[in-house]
């Protein structure tokens, strides 16, 4: 799966694809500037719906874009957050800068037998 690039006025979106490695991150970054060139964004929401694997450079990539915002506060968010996401991205320190949606927990059904 590719990264999927949308703009909505001054956001930029992108949605991540399952693997978040160098070539990835590469095309990502690229693809953000050429976007970033030609229309003024002021937030990047970066959707993790279907990554399921991010290195390092997925870190770099991150940090590059908060950089290239201006390195304001609320300028980057990040949404369908898994737990092994999420703790890459606190771990990392990735976090402070990015405000943070978990993925909604699988609705259990309680009380019934199946």
């Amino acid at each position: 799966m590719k990264p999927v690039f949308e703009t909505t006025g001054t956001c930029l979106n992108i949605k991540l694809p399952q693997e978040l490695d160098h070539p990835a991150s590469e095309l990502i970054r690229r693809e953000s500037d050429r976007i970033m060139g030609k229309i003024y964004i002021r937030t990047i929401c970066f959707d993790f719906g279907d990554t399921e694997f991010m290195d390092s450079s997925g870190v770099g990539l991150i940090m590059g874009r908060y950089r290239a915002l201006g390195m304001r506060s609320g300028c980057m968010k990040a949404c369908h957050v898994s737990g092994y996401i999420e703790k890459l991205l606190r771990l990392s320190g990735v976090s402070r800068f990015l405000e943070v949606e978990k993925t909604e927990p699988e609705t259990q059904m309680e009380g019934r037998s199946v």
